[in-house]
């Protein structure tokens, strides 16, 4: 069988030797140096001023979302538009923090929601913010969708989650938002076992999503933040800053079991990020040459740090006839993520109304992907590629 992910680990056996001589040697587990060393580690590879490492990528997301809240950057009832296809944690904490959600469609032979999408759904609908989700590696024209959110005043967040490493000419996916997410769940990009982050350059975010992170209190900021709040609300003490707590937050915190991690998979992440754009290079040309596929178009990126390969069919039929092929063959495959979104139980429970997302469903109904990653061997190469051909 081919799996999605055949290791929790990129060089599994010598990270695992590591993390167990690591845990015997560490006074504490809870979080502490180690996150705090990923983080400046991290933000320095993604070109970020601030790195703030979670114990989720979806924590991450519900953590940015309520930071920006406690600004008051966005409010109860603002309207955040999001990407039709994605992840169902990109979209609940718009709907767990009071706020209206609405999909922005997609162009199928990109994935992703282009500056095109999002003008359309602007002449109708007036969005406060845009969670822009860049999926399985690819993302869409980043640059104008920046420009499309300066013109209209609407603030651009990304979920990178699925898309650490890829670029564009302008940059790195992650970096054309105010601030972005990702994911070092088991199966993605690097593995931390479970684990997030998120990255911006602005100041006052960056200390609102520590506070955020950890109850609310100010603990993990700096001292000089530290005695701003502190003198702003009269705290007189630190005994009484212990239990001082300045915004709604949650407890998403990481350990440093998750820092230590983080770093020991950080050494091989550029080398993981080319074999994946490798290996896609060499799959994608048994989709160019089958009537039966759409190729994704690419031509937008500057690098393809692919998470995971999609099958874009030309109709529901074939897309059977595909599964089966691949199936039979021992290829564990899944959904292109969670398809039209309004399609979920949970959308349609707490969402009115219904939008034309043409993109999003076709691929609802006609996609699916299987892993690629650098574990891939040739013989599994050959296999894939012999799926992929004319049924």
């Amino acid at each position: 069988m081919i799996p999605l992910m055949k290791n929790t680990f990129l060089n599994e056996y010598e990270t695992k030797k590591e993390l167990v001589d690591f845990i015997l040697k560490a006074k504490i587990l809870s979080m502490g140096e180690k996150c705090a060393e990923f983080e400046k580690a991290f933000a320095k590879i993604q070109g970020r001023r601030h790195c703030i490492l979670f114990n989720s990528g979806g924590s991450a997301n519900l953590a940015l979302l309520q930071a920006l809240k406690n600004l008051g950057r966005l409010k109860d009832g603002d309207t955040v538009g999001f990407s039709a296809l994605t992840w169902s944690t990109n979209v609940m904490p718009i709907l767990q923090l009071g706020m209206k959600a609405v999909p922005v469609d997609c162009e199928a032979q990109t994935l992703n929601c282009m500056a095109a999408n999002l003008a359309e759904t602007l002449k109708t609908v007036k969005l406060d913010a845009f969670f822009i989700t860049n999926a399985l590696g690819f993302a869409g024209d980043l640059s104008a969708i920046r420009e499309v959110c300066k013109t209209n005043g609407v603030l651009l967040i990304e979920d990178n989650c699925e898309s650490l490493g890829t670029a564009l000419p302008d940059g790195k996916t992650g970096n054309f938002g105010l601030a972005s997410t990702f994911s070092f769940f088991v199966a993605h990009h690097m593995s931390t076992i479970e684990g997030g982050c998120a990255c911006t350059d602005d100041d006052e975010l960056d200390e609102m999503l520590r506070i955020t992170r950890a109850n609310g209190w100010d603990r993990n900021l700096n001292f000089a933040a530290q005695r701003r709040l502190r003198e702003k609300h009269g705290v007189k003490s630190e005994f009484e800053a212990k239990y001082t707590f300045y915004d709604l937050g949650f407890n998403l915190r990481p350990t440093e079991i998750t820092g230590f991690l983080g770093l020991t998979q950080l050494k091989y992440l550029e080398e993981n990020c080319n074999v994946r754009q490798k290996n896609y290079l060499a799959l994608e040309e048994e989709v160019n040459n089958n009537p039966d596929l759409l190729p994704i178009q690419r031509g937008h990126l500057s690098f393809l740090s692919n998470f995971a390969f999609p099958v874009i069919c030309k109709n529901r039929e074939l897309r059977g006839k595909y599964i089966e092929q691949f199936s039979g063959d021992g290829v564990e495959i899944r959904p292109i993520i969670a398809g039209n979104m309004q399609r979920q139980p949970f959308f349609a429970k707490y969402v009115k109304g219904e939008w034309n997302l043409k993109g999003a469903e076709f691929l609802h109904e006609c996609g699916f992907y299987f892993g690629n990653y650098p574990e891939l061997t040739e013989a599994d190469l050959d296999m894939l590629k012999s799926c992929l051909r004319k049924y």
